[in-house]
Order: structure tokens, then C-alpha cells, then sequence
């Protein structure tokens, strides 16, 4: 990843300074090695600055995604009691609303990131995010537009400007080790859904619900003032008077392998979440005691963890694609599972297994954006444009999940969801197969010395 600038090559010139030879060598490279690159000085892959980006980047999902994975409780505190003159349908516009917005203003960070704006993006997001949380415990019962604004709009926009950056910077500190450092970095994401759910449900049961809210955002403001001190951009080595990089977006529409891909997010990101949102409303109306469906969100997220850090390492070893692909599929396979649960135990191995196959899937997807780009210095623009597309179908994905949920008898007809779940996530993995194959027919991987 990029925030432009190119290296030398061996025949137009050299470096601008010593000074920048000497940065090089201080971060891990050779003066030799920047002839044939491309963008940055050659990631390290490791090193202390390398180490604290991947801690603070944990932190920053910690406070984003894995509040987003936390929406199930919201959904079920309005459905039942807060906004309960409101459709489940309604109130699940408020989480994928939020979840659109921490995407689909991709391409617009995206740029910004290339352009070498993370340290602003993140302190404004920052700020925004906390501030809309506390903005949320504030609002009245019943008051659906209050809740869309504070929890929709502004807690969205704050994690746009804060999840996107902090997934593409671990890109400019690995490179042969990327898909394990951005698993364990996105592993803060499950860990927050696992966090945050219990807390939320807790202090909702002790005290009033705005006060559990406030007290998540003063714990979310705590760790994202520690993350902006520890998450670390790397400097650029440019030839004299050459100019920033500016992504070619014609080339990179026309980058099959790469459009499939991002058509398949599309297909996945309308169904992969559905349970994320409704497991926890599903325990309850399946009779499971709501102390107990309490955890169904944690226990769900909990599975996630090592889905976020398993098939990462692998997949450094067999290739993002090798990965996956199968992660997908079990997900869809997983997903028509869901007809057999009826108790707190068959809740507990769903959300298990359903929260490491599917999280696998999310915390692979930025390796195999990365992989995928041909130029480093267009990584955030590449990002910000498949996370802008997924962003539309997380909007209306489980929106229409709660509305088929209605039968005419005024019961949950679960059964609709639950297949348009299962089938739109395998029609993902059928796409991803038929990138990976125009990948590798265009000279991907072996090329290049990856696995795919």
C-alpha cells in the first residue's frame, strides 16, 4: 500500500538523498532491492513499529466491527422493548445502514489513504465514533429517527474513516506474512463481538440500557486514544522530481479476476451476516431463556476468533484463494444447519462453528484484495472500491432477511431467511472459484512467486 511515490529505477536515476537510503536500511531493506519495485520501500514484515500497527489496528476493530457484530443485541433490546411499535425489518435497517456506511464511502478513503491521510482519517473517526455513541444513550423510546442518526449515520461515518485504513495499513509492514498480521489484526473484531454483547446485556439487566451504552462508549474512547498512538504509516522513497501515483481507474475495472471477486463480496455480504443480526431473536423464538440467548451473539463471535487467525496463517502458506474458497462453502453448508437448532447446546455449536468459517472469510477477504492488486500504490482505491459495492448489498441484505421473516399468521417464518442466507453465500464461493481461475490464467501467483 501506498501513499504514492515510486522508487528509481536502475536506468533513470537514483534516490533523492542519502537521508532516504538511510530510512531504508533502518527498515529492514537494501538499497539494491527498490530497483524493481513499485510504491513503498519493501515491507519488512515485523519490527517494532510493524508489531504496534497490528496492536493498535487490533484496538481500532475492537471499537468498529466488533461493536457493529454486537448489533444482534440491539436488534433483539428494540424489537422486544425499545422500538417494539417498529418491524424487525425496520430496526435491522439501523444495523445495515451502519454497516453501509463504514463501507461505502470505500472509494473516497480509499483515495484519501493513498494519498497519505491516515493519521486524519483515524483521529476524526475517532472522534465521531465516540461522540455518536454517547449521542445514542441520549435518545427517547420510540424514537426510531433519534436511533438512525446517532447509531445509523454517525456511528457509521466514524467507523468508515477508521475500519478501512486500519485494515490497508498492514500492508505497508507485511508482505510474506500479511494474511496472518491482518488476521490477527482483524481478530479484535471477534473478540469485541464477544466483549462488547456481554456488556452490553449485563449492564442492560443491572442498570438502565443508555447507561451500558455510555459505559461501552467511554471504554471505546479509552482504546481508540491509545490505538492513534501506536498504529504507524511508513515513509516512501520517491525518485527527484517525480510525481505521486494516481490510480489508474480504467485498468482497474477491466481487471476481471479482481471485478469477479468483488462481485462475489456483493453476493456474500447479503446473506453471510444474517445470522449476526437474528441468532440471538431466533434463540428467543425457539423458547431458549433469554439469560441464555443472551450469549448466542458472544458465543457466535467467540468461534470467530480463531476463524480470524487460523485459516490466516495458512493462508500466507496456500494462498488466499486456496482458503478461502472452502471457508465459504462450509459457511453456506452451516447456514441450511440452522433448521435443526431447538436448544441452548445446538445454538452453542452453530455459533461456534458458523463464527470461524465465516469469520475466516472476513478477515481473508483484505489478503486477497491485496494480492489482487497489481500496484501497491492503488491498494486503498482497490479496497475502498470492493468495500464500497459490498457496502450496497450490507445495506439492504438484512433488511430483506427481517421482512421475509414475517408470515401471514404473524409468526417468524424463519425458514426464507435462512435459505436465502445459505444460497446467496455459496453463490460467493462459486465466484471466488471463477476468480481465482482468471487470476491464475492472467499469470497471477506462479508470476509473481504467490500462492493462490
Amino acid at each position: 500500500m501506498s501513499c504514492g511515490g515510486r522508487s528509481s529505477s536502475s536506468a533513470h536515476g537514483t534516490l533523492t538523498a542519502q537521508s532516504d537510503l538511510e530510512k531504508e536500511k533502518n527498515l529492514g531493506g537494501t538499497s539494491t532491492s527498490l530497483s524493481h519495485l513499485e510504491g513503498p520501500i519493501g515491507p519488512p514484515d515485523g519490527g517494532r513499529d510493524a508489531w504496534m500497527t497490528v496492536a493498535g489496528t487490533w484496538m481500532i476493530q475492537f471499537c468498529t466491527y466488533g461493536y457493529s457484530s454486537a448489533f444482534g443485541v440491539y436488534q433483539d433490546f428494540y424489537t422486544r422493548d425499545y422500538l417494539k411499535n417498529q418491524t424487525p425489518s425496520d430496526i435491522s435497517w439501523i444495523g445495515s445502514f451502519q454497516l453501509f456506511m463504514m463501507y461505502a464511502p470505500g472509494i473516497l478513503v480509499g483515495n484519501l489513504f493513498d494519498r497519505g491521510y491516515f493519521h486524519h482519517m483515524v483521529a476524526v473517526g475517532s472522534i465521531l465514533q465516540v461522540f455518536s455513541m454517547f449521542m445514542l444513550s441520549l435518545t427517547q423510546r420510540g424514537q426510531y429517527y433519534q436511533i438512525f442518526l446517532a447509531q445509523a449515520v454517525g456511528m457509521g461515518l466514524g467507523q468508515s474513516l477508521l475500519f478501512l485504513p486500519s485494515v490497508s495499513i498492514i500492508g505497508q509492514h507485511f508482505k510474506n506474512r500479511r494474511a496472518l498480521a491482518t488476521g490477527i489484526a482483524v481478530s479484535g473484531a471477534s473478540v469485541g463481538g464477544i466483549i462488547w454483547p456481554i456488556m452490553l446485556n449485563k449492564l442492560g439487566q443491572r442498570a438502565v440500557f443508555a447507561n451500558g451504552i455510555r459505559a461501552t462508549a467511554s471504554m471505546t474512547a479509552a482504546l481508540l486514544l491509545i490505538a492513534n498512538l501506536m498504529v504507524k504509516t511508513r515513509p516512501f522513497v520517491r525518485p527527484q522530481g517525480s510525481q505521486p501515483h494516481r490510480p489508474d481507474f480504467k485498468s482497474i475495472v477491466s481487471d476481471t479476476a479482481y471485478t469477479v471477486s468483488v462481485a462475489s463480496a456483493f453476493c456474500i455480504s447479503l446473506g453471510l451476516f444474517f445470522p449476526f443480526f437474528y441468532l440471538q431473536l431466533y434463540a428467543v423464538d425457539k423458547g431458549i431463556s433469554k439469560e441464555l440467548a443472551f450469549y448466542a451473539v458472544a458465543i457466535l463471535n467467540s468461534g470467530s476468533v480463531m476463524g480470524r487467525l487460523l485459516p490466516n496463517f495458512f493462508a500466507d502458506k496456500f494462498g488466499p484463494y486456496n482458503m478461502i474458497i472452502p471457508c465459504l462453502a462450509i459457511s453456506s453448508i452451516l447456514a441450511f444447519s440452522m433448521f435443526g437448532i431447538g436448544d441452548f447446546p445446538g445454538v452453542t455449536v452453530f455459533g461456534i462453528l458458523y463464527g470461524f468459517w465465516s469469520g475466516s472469510y472476513v478477515s481473508l477477504i483484505p489478503s486477497l484484495l491485496a494480492q489482487l492488486t497489481t500496484n501497491m500504490a492503488e491498494i486503498g482505491t482497490r479496497m475502498g472500491i470492493a468495500f464500497s459495492i459490498a457496502g450496497v448489498s450490507l445495506l439492504i441484505g438484512t433488511p430483506i432477511e427481517g421482512a421475509l421473516l414475517h408470515a401471514h399468521d404473524g409468526s417468524y417464518a424463519w425458514y426464507r431467511s435462512i435459505i436465502l442466507c445459505g444460497v446467496m453465500t455459496m453463490c460467493g464461493a462459486v465466484g471466488m472459484v471463477i476468480s481465482r481461475f482468471l487470476f491464475v490464467r492472467r499469470g497471477g501467483g506462479g508470476e509473481r512467486g504467490q500462492r493462490v
